[in-house]
């Protein structure tokens, strides 16, 4: 099953909230990104689904190992679109908002030429 974009801006929430704390919920996912309880909620029953993400009997929220895959990709590709947009002259929170429409989209292809421009530019 293909996982959409919003499925992957859940999974990347949950990742990186769970970098900050050991303990997610998906009220915390609803906090980060500005939606309603019942939308997040629903989106939770897609990935519990999906394989995407465990439950636990207190709400506490982990990726499986399917789940940490595709979010450490998104983030991946956020923090590199974000550090080469920077590095043109975007401020930091335009290149933050625009690397997360262009994560989704960019090929794995076109991302590898990015990631190997940067190392040889840094390596001059």
């Amino acid at each position: 099953m293909r996982l959409q974009e919003s499925g992957e801006m859940y999974l990347e929430t949950i990742y990186v909230l769970s970098k900050q704390s050991a303990n997610v919920h998906s009220i915390d996912v609803g906090e980060y990104m500005g939606y309603s309880k019942p939308s997040v909620s629903r989106a939770m029953g897609l990935l519990k689904n999906g394989g995407y993400i465990n439950m636990a009997a207190d709400g506490t929220l982990t990726l499986t190992e399917l789940g940490r895959e595709i979010a450490e990709k998104i983030y991946e590709r956020h923090t590199v679109l974000t550090a080469m947009l920077v590095s043109l002259g975007v401020d930091e929170e335009t290149a933050s908002e625009d690397a997360c429409r262009l994560e989704h989209a960019i090929s794995d292809k076109s991302l590898e030429a990015i990631k190997r421009h940067f190392k040889e530019q840094t390596e001059i």
